[in-house]
Order: structure tokens, then C-alpha cells, then sequence
């Protein structure tokens, strides 16, 4: 498998969605954003990329690491309406806008090959929008960051623990 390059693309391609923090099943998010506008759930991982703790919810960034987390579907007719509210909650105003939190990028997404999700075997690999963090914040995580050395994230973890 080659390298998966970082892309931007079209808004109209309706790619699934990584999601690794708040959007995730069981976290504060989920239900508030998610609830009704999607059409499948399950759990993939992010390869070359680092998880960095943020003020109550997490940044990936690109590294040398794996970001573990789910990768969601729209629901019929919501696509317009699920990518709306996530670039809201995201803070993505456009591509490379000086005000943005997040990043939205296109990267290849691994999906455990069933029945070897705990080995973290790699079944298939499909394209999807995941928010990394933008320009200025990924400078500041290198530099002062917490990293989350495992990939995942939840709530309930104390900052700067493990």
C-alpha cells in the first residue's frame, strides 16, 4: 500500500466521515449532531497521524502514529445539511482560511477486517473527510502539545494522563 496523500476535493464528492473526539458514539456529540443523519457507523482507524489533547476535545494531526475512531455515513438526503453542521462545529470556514480550527481533508481510512478489530488488522481502506488540525494549531501541538500515545480518545480521560 502506498503512502494516502492529504487532498482536498470537490464538496460534492459525498465521502463518509472520520470522526475521533466529541463525534464519537457515546460522546457528547454524537447525538447532538449525528443522531437521525446517519446511515452507518463503524469503527475505523486514521494511519499516519497523532492524536493530541485540545480544551475538551481532541486535534489529529499528521505523524507517525494511528488515530483510532469511527467512520460514519450519511443518511440519504442529509449529506448537504451533515456536512454543513460539522464544518460549523469544526470551525472549517474553507480551505486553508487563516480562521480555521480544523482542516477538512480527504485521507484513506482503514477498516478492521471483521473479526480482527482487536489485532488491529487492516482490512479495507476507503477515502473520507476527516478534520485534522489546521496550520497553526498543529505548529503549536509540536511544540506543547499533549499527545494521547494510544490514538484514542475519550471524555473521561485526565488531561495529560494516560
Amino acid at each position: 500500500m502506498t503512502a494516502a496523500m492529504t487532498t482536498t476535493v470537490p464538496v460534492a464528492a459525498e465521502l463518509p466521515f472520520f470522526v475521533y473526539g466529541t463525534l464519537l458514539p457515546g460522546e457528547p456529540n454524537h447525538d447532538l449532531f449525528l443522531r437521525g443523519r446517519t446511515a452507518g457507523e463503524r469503527s475505523a482507524v486514521l494511519p499516519r497521524a497523532l492524536l493530541y489533547e485540545g480544551p475538551g476535545y481532541p486535534y489529529a494531526i499528521e505523524g507517525h502514529g494511528r488515530v483510532h475512531g469511527t467512520l460514519l455515513v450519511a443518511a440519504p438526503g442529509v449529506y448537504g445539511e451533515l456536512l454543513g453542521l460539522l464544518d460549523h462545529l469544526e470551525e472549517f470556514l474553507g480551505p486553508g482560511h487563516p480562521r480555521n480550527l480544523y482542516e477538512r481533508v480527504v485521507r484513506e481510512v482503514e477498516l478492521p477486517a471483521p473479526g480482527a478489530a482487536e489485532a488491529g488488522t487492516a482490512g479495507e481502506s476507503v477515502r473520507a473527510w476527516v478534520y485534522l488540525a489546521a496550520t497553526a494549531v498543529t505548529r503549536s501541538l509540536r511544540t506543547g502539545g499533549v499527545l494521547i500515545p494510544e490514538g484514542r480518545w475519550t471524555t473521561g480521560r485526565i488531561p495529560g494522563g494516560s
